[in-house]
């Protein structure tokens, strides 16, 4: 599909029916789990894929494929639209968390996890990087603090800052994705 989107403007058209063909199902899902409603969910895929036509450049295969990227768009401006409703005075959270108990697809629940994956792996990469190793010490090679304050000769104290620090600045970045209430 990549070599399809890089060959570009001799074949274009066949080149979104291809897209759109193949994709298509996977962003309505997305839409409409997040949505909650089929007509808001067919409108939402329209959209992303008007702007994919619209602005293919955008896409850059460096930085993931073109269905992480599809799936990012399509939640993206799902939470643009979940932002304007408001609807019943829900937060997005509240709305996400309510979709998630009640969905019964597991693929859009694979899809949204690993989305939020990303996000983190993301985030970490904005930390500083003693931040960043003291999380990924701690959080995801299971280190305790004291062991990770021994392995560095930093003072318990100071990891632990290290740590309460990063945590709070990928909060930050997770509010400004959208993905937590401030």
């Amino acid at each position: 599909m990549v070599d399809s989107w890089q060959q570009g403007a001799e074949s274009s058209l066949q080149w979104f029916d291809n897209l759109y063909k193949q994709y298509a199902s996977y962003v309505y899902k997305i839409a409409l789990y997040m949505l909650h409603d089929p007509v808001e969910a067919e409108d939402l895929c329209h959209d992303v894929f008007l702007d994919v036509m619209q602005r293919r450049e955008q896409f850059d295969p460096r930085r993931g494929s073109i269905k992480a990227w599809l799936g990012v768009k399509t939640r993206s401006r799902a939470i643009d639209r979940l932002r304007k409703q408001k609807k019943e005075g829900l937060s997005y959270v509240d709305v996400v968390k309510s979709a998630a108990n009640n969905s019964t697809d597991p693929t859009v629940e694979t899809v949204l996890t690993n989305l939020e994956i990303e996000n983190l792996h993301e985030s970490l990469q904005h930390l500083p990087a003693s931040q960043r190793e003291a999380i990924t010490a701690t959080y995801f090679r299971s280190l305790r603090q004291k062991e990770w304050a021994q392995i560095t000769g930093r003072p318990l104290g100071t990891v632990k800052s290290m740590i309460r620090y990063g945590v709070n600045n990928i909060r930050k970045q997770f509010i400004q994705m959208g993905w937590l209430e401030p």
